[in-house]
């Protein structure tokens, strides 16, 4: 298994809670990752490890060794149990480990019954800097960073991808609660890949698809729920510009989309409309993903005008705004950098990213030019 950057972070938050919740989506190796710490490990979505777990509880939560509950929010009683374990003994850290799939179902049972005796680290799939090879990190962009999706070996994509999505649509989805038919919600699916970088309009999606849009707004929580997609805010300021205030729906990654897009190719993919929209949304769930793994807080956003001014990715972290202008290109001219600067301006952003597939890291002050590479690597210094 390659070593997953978020360890550190996941060790460290053991260390200072009596109980963490490693949440992310299916497949993307949060198992793995539990089952390398050692431990107990129980599998609550499957009868026989509840009940080994009913019938070795004493000794499970009296014992020195971490317990490791995975897909907790298939059994909701064992939070009650949780809270009355570790209110027994609050000095007592590192003691539990859950598990989860999706994060709505999930957070409701850990609000209600362990607030402020647990903390939450999620797990993304591969980015970046946790792939060895330089094959690995040209496969990333293309097939999307699940382990078992193709990136390590380059074989698996599209059909992993699409076979993923489907067990979703038919079982997962519902059963976490999403009342959609599964055709009704693979069609959404397909519509979200064709809206993926583009401002969301649930009126325009759910008028396709015979929905209110109250409905439709619902049914994307469900997904982002399930970190499938995201919804990136429109940065709110007092400026002198009207700005446009919808939110960018991105897909988390770039593999699943290119799976629902019918792109079974790199040659495939530039040759595409849309590749700049597809490259800019897998910069920002990089450089998203690189950031929860330091434990960061942080603030996502991106800024439009109703001139036409934009800024790609907006980051408040730290009392220091960024601001990431994302262009596919190994040549960004000097009107690039111009633009990002007059931008960024707006918003007096203290650091300026203009990310390219240039090779050469440069920085200049406040103004830096890099590839992916190179920008996650100065996130995670």
């Amino acid at each position: 298994m390659l070593p997953r950057k978020t360890t550190t972070l996941l060790r460290a938050r053991l260390g200072a809670f009596p109980a963490v919740a490693l949440v992310g989506p299916r497949q993307c190796g949060k198992t793995t990752l539990a089952r390398r710490l050692g431990g107990r490990y129980f599998d609550l979505e499957q009868e026989p490890d509840r009940l080994r777990l009913d019938l070795e509880w004493e000794e499970a939560v009296g014992g020195s060794q971490l317990v490791v509950l995975d897909e907790a929010q298939a059994w909701p009683e064992i939070f009650l149990r949780l809270r009355g374990a570790i209110d027994d003994d609050r000095r007592r850290n590192g003691r539990f480990l859950l598990l989860g799939s999706v994060s709505p179902s999930l957070m409701t049972r850990v609000s209600e019954s362990l607030a402020g005796r647990l903390s939450l680290v999620e797990l993304t799939p591969l980015f970046h800097s946790e792939l060895r090879t330089d094959p690995q990190r040209r496969r990333l962009w293309l097939f999307g960073g699940y382990p078992d999706g193709g990136v390590l070996n380059g074989r698996g994509f599209p059909v992993w991808q699409r076979d993923y999505l489907n067990l979703l649509v038919q079982r997962d989805l519902p059963d976490w609660g999403l009342p959609a038919h599964p055709r009704t919600t693979h069609r959404l699916l397909q519509m979200l890949a064709a809206a993926h970088g583009q401002e969301w309009n649930a009126s325009r999606i759910g008028k396709s698809l015979g929905l209110s849009y109250h409905t439709v707004n619902s049914y994307l929580d469900y997904l982002e729920g399930a970190f499938l997609v995201r919804r990136l805010p429109a940065y709110h300021a007092n400026l002198r510009k009207r700005i446009v205030k919808r939110p960018k729906v991105y897909w988390r990654d770039a593999g699943l989309l290119h799976a629902l897009l019918n792109v079974p190719d790199r040659n495939t993919l530039l040759g595409q409309p849309w590749v700049g929209a597809s490259w800019e949304g897998f910069v920002v769930d990089q450089t998203l993903a690189a950031l929860q793994s330091t434990g960061r807080a942080f603030e996502a956003y991106y800024l439009r005008t109703n001139d036409q001014r934009e800024i790609d990715l907006l980051i408040s972290t730290e009392g220091e705004l960024w601001a990431m202008e994302i262009k596919l290109t190994t040549r960004p001219s000097l009107s690039d950098m111009a633009r990002l600067q007059a931008n960024a301006d707006l918003v007096n952003a203290n650091r300026r990213f203009l990310v390219c597939q240039r090779s050469e890291f440069l920085e200049s002050g406040d103004r830096i030019v890099c590839d992916l590479g190179g920008l996650v690597g100065r996130i995670r210094q």
